[in-house]
């Protein structure tokens, strides 16, 4: 079978597996959303966090409780690195530099999990464990909580309040989070995952030049289950994915796409039911499902079909990749990852064709909304929604609507301004970065490969993916201030501005349809959703990399 047709059935059984769990997951979650009881062990949680479940908060105090939550743990996490050589399990390990502990704290509190470290010879267990891990439920949670309080302001009229964050943080972690990932666990287990407490000393191997190399165990499936669901991406070992501790055979690669994917594409039947209007998700999932296949198609396309002698005769860019998994199921694995906000790799993006690293770089670009990451990529596509309605409003000459709600001033003002904020990050940090003795030292490339190694490194950051270009030393001071910099903007600020918009939609009450209400359940609608999204992302981000990628790509 040929490589491309293998890649095709690869992507096509994906697609099909997702469309099986669509509606029973979707519906699921709904369900927790919408539901008023509250178990023995969310009441006991509720006693601990002195939460109140039954007083809703306002926009003002759903925020303040997200960052004053989000500011404890990464308070906790610093700590736990600095601290690490005296905790249970820390394998000997030194305490992680106050720089680096910094950035690794911000960047798993943020969803972003940016590694400028070797996870194996850094973090001991319980730090991996019990502060990585955890992270990686809460701050997924914390991306599903911000989404559900979103959608709330487009269901409810006249009302002042989004709902509790604490009881939809426990909700999601309790009911969503751990009971996926417990069981994506166990397959992973079967199928070869490391999961135990061992040291370096218990898995000593012969390499294929007939050396000795030491591997260190650990709780390895337990955090790669949750490192793809809640599109994380930290690994326990610096190969990431590509390690065969965390990705053993082809099947289990498979398995990793499809946990990325599975929350993100059922949220959308969520919000369809939140709404009243199934139709609404369906819209919304035709949009992201549009651009991803797009994506997915043209990255594959361009490491399988690159021009030049050795690609050629090897049947695609094998530079980087994994053989286990061959080229095109690594190109879609990185497909899947950046247009998520997971920074888990199975090949080297930096190996990547240009038009390769090209469209990784875009795929970030768009504000990883197709179908972005979990909870963030919904709220994301709904702020172009937002967005959408109002460019065609402009072009009728009628105010816009979506959902029943009005887009006046204020409402258009914090769409734009959730937009603007990771462009700036991204152009101000790379150009911060290309300006300044400090950034440069830390490049390893020249010319146009090594612009888009930074400008990679800011984008990623800023859109809190977590994946790097690699050829560049992100391990410095300068680096890891200015990275966690970006990756603490890039979540938050947005976030806030994402609040307030379901804030000021929630007050409002609702405007019936009439003749002229622009329907946004039909395929116009999906097109002109994916046009503006892609619109907007070229004109500002072009001549980045047009002097990045393209030129690299023009020049070769």
């Amino acid at each position: 079978m040929g490589t491309s047709v293998a890649g095709a059935l690869f992507i096509g059984s994906l697609v099909l597996a997702l469309a099986v769990v669509y509606r029973p997951l979707g519906d699921y979650m709904y369900r927790v959303y919408g539901g008023t009881r509250h178990s023995r062990v969310e009441r006991a949680i509720y006693r601990l966090v002195g939460a109140d479940p039954g007083t809703g908060q306002t926009w003002v105090t759903y925020a303040r409780s997200v960052l004053a939550f989000s500011a404890v743990g990464v308070l906790l996490l610093y700590g736990m690195q600095r601290s690490q050589n005296h905790l249970l399990l820390s394998l000997g390990f030194a305490p992680v530099e106050p720089d680096q502990a910094w950035n690794t704290a911000v960047s798993f509190v943020t969803n972003t999990n940016w590694q400028s470290y070797s996870g194996e010879s850094t973090m001991g267990h319980l730090v991996q464990m019990a502060g990585l891990a955890v992270q990686n439920f809460v701050s997924a949670a914390v991306g599903m909580c911000v989404a559900m309080a979103l959608i709330r302001g487009f269901a409810q009229k006249r009302a002042e309040h989004l709902g509790n964050f604490w009881v939809d943080l426990t909700r999601t972690c309790v009911r969503i989070l751990l009971p996926i990932a417990f069981a994506g666990a166990l397959v992973l287990i079967a199928g070869g995952v490391v999961q135990n407490f061992a040291d370096a000393e218990h898995h000593v191997v012969t390499t294929v030049a007939g050396g000795r190399q030491a591997i260190p165990g650990g709780p390895v499936a337990s955090q790669e289950a949750i490192k793809e669901l809640g599109t994380n991406g930290g690994g326990f070992y610096n190969a990431n994915s590509a390690h065969p501790f965390e990705n053993p055979a082809a099947w289990t690669n498979w398995l990793e796409i499809f946990l990325i994917l599975l929350i993100p594409v059922a949220l959308c039947r969520t919000f369809g039911r939140l709404v009243g209007q199934n139709r609404q998700g369906y819209a919304i999932l035709a949009a992201m499902g549009t651009i991803a296949l797009v994506s997915v198609s043209l990255l594959n396309a361009f490491q399988l079909a690159h021009h030049g002698t050795v690609p050629t005769a090897a049947g695609g860019a094998t530079e980087g990749v994994e053989t286990r998994f061959g080229v095109a199921d690594s190109a879609t694995f990185a497909g899947a990852t950046t247009l998520t906000s997971t920074g888990a790799v199975d090949s080297f993006h930096d190996s990547y064709t240009s038009l390769g690293g090209l469209m990784t770089l875009f795929n970030m670009m768009l504000g990883e909304v197709a179908p972005g990451g979990t909870g963030s990529g919904l709220y994301g596509m709904l702020v172009l929604a937002v967005i959408t309605v109002f460019v065609a409003g402009l072009m009728v000459g009628r105010t816009p609507e979506y959902l029943g709600k009005r887009i006046g001033p204020r409402e258009i003002k914090l769409a734009a301004m959730y937009f603007l904020v990771t462009p700036i990050l991204v152009l101000a940090g790379t150009g911060a970065a290309m300006a300044t003795e400090s950034g440069r030292a830390g490049m390893l490339n020249g010319g146009a490969h090594g612009l888009g190694e930074v400008l990679y490194a800011f984008t990623s950051a800023s859109n809190n993916n977590g994946s790097a270009f690699a050829g560049l030393t992100a391990n410095t001071v300068w680096y890891d201030t200015a990275l966690g910099l970006c990756m603490l903007l890039g979540r938050f600020v947005p976030l806030v501005f994402v609040l307030a918009l379901a804030g000021s939609l929630a007050g409002q009450g609702r405007t019936p349809e009439s003749d002229g209400t622009l329907p946004t359940h039909r395929p116009q609608f999906v097109g002109m959703v994916v046009g503006v999204t892609v619109v907007l992302v070229a004109l500002t981000f072009l001549p980045a990399l047009a002097l990045g990628p393209l030129a690299e790509g023009i020049h070769r």
